[in-house]
């Protein structure tokens, strides 16, 4: 069997420094890249996930989700219109729903009916359960994709809900900001209700477990992340690339790692093959991550370039290379009037480090072990769209 190209190898000048903190980040073989070309970040991940849709039977696979997010979509639109005027974030999460409507599939459903097909049926599973096979992916494993999408839905949605202590009455009317706190939560209640009577018509006891979990982890990450915007030293809090890893899984990798591994249980696929799929959505999603985060300081033609988080991948490692001392100096000569910081002047110092490029070699890490993860899987159309996913959110211009 073929192995999948691995991505470039760690920088040498930063791979002595990074080591520590990776899980064998030296043992990564050098092999090319399949894509070289010059296309944008964009225009190259919308043609990955569009190859990756047709080979899963779009658009039979996301009929019902499609169905329930619209007519749950038209309900807020209506409510919605209550709240123009205002800043509340829930017309932000409705004009994404809109947006991301075009793009057809959501990601994480769409790399569970991946890994579906790419896994194909197992030797255990039982003759009744081919016939219930469309496009070499089961009925149940198709539901599985769609509760995955409900449950990430819901928490977007949830998400949604803003502080009203902590506003003023320039932020917009504060019945209109509570009536969106209301309809974020209700509207989100309602989406992860559904994904729990789904989960529980699936009558397997192991993916119930396996999906519940993945529910509480990622509450347990987002709190996480609240928790770490509302402190006030949050600006000069010492928090170290291991500690963030651990973050980031419990807020962005969990769910797709739990629902990869689940369906492989629904295909009553051995231990191995299930733990191949979790490692799989686990470093992909942290690639991904990571490529989210690194994209301010690459990616000079965007509007929000100067946008970034201080709890980012390529801040957290600039961080402990230049040490806490040298990170809150840096972070005074870059306060203005109100304690108020300027970006520019911190990115600029950022990106005169080590940490980005550290943090596209550790994106390159996390999408080699997603690589290596594939290996279990027969060559495949589907094995390919997912070494093609990996290959997009590595790539940096």
């Amino acid at each position: 069997m073929m192995r999948p190209a691995l991505l470039a190898p760690l920088a040498r000048s930063c791979s002595r420094t990074l080591s520590p903190f990776w899980e064998g980040g030296g043992k990564a073989r050098q092999r090319r890249c399949l894509f070289s070309g010059s296309p944008s970040s964009a225009s190259h991940w919308s043609k990955v996930v569009s190859e990756a849709e047709k080979i899963v039977g779009y658009p039979t696979s996301f009929m019902s989700l499609r169905c329930l997010l619209s007519d749950e979509l038209s309900n807020i639109a209506m409510q919605v219109r209550k709240l123009v005027g205002t800043n509340h974030p829930l017309l932000n999460t409705a004009r994404g729903f809109v947006s991301d409507s075009k793009n057809n599939l959501q990601m994480r459903g769409l790399v569970v009916l991946l890994v579906s097909k790419a896994a194909g049926p197992s030797i255990t599973t039982e003759n009744s359960f081919q016939n219930d096979m469309v496009s070499g992916i089961y009925s149940r494993q198709r539901t599985l994709a769609e509760i995955t999408e409900l449950i990430h839905t819901a928490f977007l949605v949830h998400c949604g809900i803003v502080n009203i202590g902590e506003l003023t009455t320039s932020d917009g009317r504060l019945k209109d900001m509570q009536f969106g706190n209301k309809m974020a939560v209700l509207s989100g209640d309602f989406l992860l209700a559904n994904a729990c009577t789904n989960l529980a018509q699936l009558q397997n006891t192991k993916v119930v477990e396996i999906m519940s979990s993945a529910i509480g982890e990622l509450v347990q990450g987002i709190y996480y992340e609240n928790a770490n915007l509302t402190k006030e030293n949050n600006l000069t809090d010492d928090i170290g690339i291991s500690t963030w890893k651990e973050q980031v899984f419990l807020s962005h990798g969990a769910l797709l790692a739990k629902s990869c591994q689940a369906a492989m249980e629904l295909a009553k696929h051995d231990t191995r093959i299930q733990n191949m799929a979790f490692k799989y959505g686990k470093h992909m999603s942290m690639s991904h991550k990571l490529n989210v985060d690194i994209q301010p300081f690459v990616n000079e033609s965007s509007k929000d370039s100067v946008a970034f988080g201080l709890n980012s991948a390529p801040v957290i490692l600039h961080q402990e290379f230049i040490g806490r001392e040298a990170w809150i100096k840096q972070i005074k000569e870059a306060q203005v009037k109100g304690n108020l910081l300027d970006y520019k002047k911190l990115q600029d110092a950022i990106k005169a480090g080590k940490g980005v490029t550290s943090a596209i070699d550790l994106c390159r890490f996390h999408g080699n072990r997603a690589l290596e993860a594939l290996e279990c899987f027969p060559p495949s159309e589907a094995r390919s769209a997912l070494e093609n996913i990996v290959y997009a959110v590595t790539r940096f211009s």
